[in-house]
């Protein structure tokens, strides 16, 4: 057998979601449950068995919005997390099917009042899925134990 040039004629169309903006006008927001603990995340054991923390925080926003931007409106309704100088360590709560639990995935931290590098990371670039938590520990400034260390994690 010859061998010839052989052309393929599937077309593979890379998938850009991922650099979109969210229309907020035209995309109805989704829930995210937010738990919120004052110097630590939360056990997993306490997101077991259809049972949540009681500290529950529930947003209504788009896959878009920004670590800095759940920062805010966190500090909006929580006295404690009003300081300048707080720190907001996310993770990212999720349902692990094959061993029927919970596992935690870090995301990044904020610190009100100064500018860090995982205050525009967004959701979807998380890998943030729709029914998943977020915990969020928040430390005051009083609190921190190590202020230059942007990747303290209080668990």
């Amino acid at each position: 057998m010859a061998a010839g040039n052989v052309e393929s004629s599937v077309r593979v169309e890379e998938n850009r979601d991922h650099d979109k903006a969210v229309d907020r006008e035209k995309t109805c927001p989704m829930l995210l449950r937010v738990f919120c603990s004052v110097g630590r995340h939360h056990s997993l054991s306490e997101y077991g068995r259809g049972s949540v923390p009681p500290s529950e925080l529930q947003i209504y926003t788009w896959t878009d919005a920004t670590l800095l931007e759940l920062t805010g409106l966190v500090r909006e309704v929580n006295f404690e997390a009003r300081r300048r100088g707080t720190r907001f360590s996310f993770a990212q709560i999720f349902p692990e099917p094959r061993n029927n639990c919970y596992s935690r995935r870090d995301l990044g931290s904020t610190v009100a009042g100064e500018r860090g590098p995982d205050d525009l990371k967004t959701l979807k670039q998380c890998r943030f899925n729709i029914g998943d938590y977020i915990d969020i520990a928040i430390t005051p400034p009083n609190r921190n134990m190590n202020q230059s260390n942007r990747r303290f994690r209080p668990y």
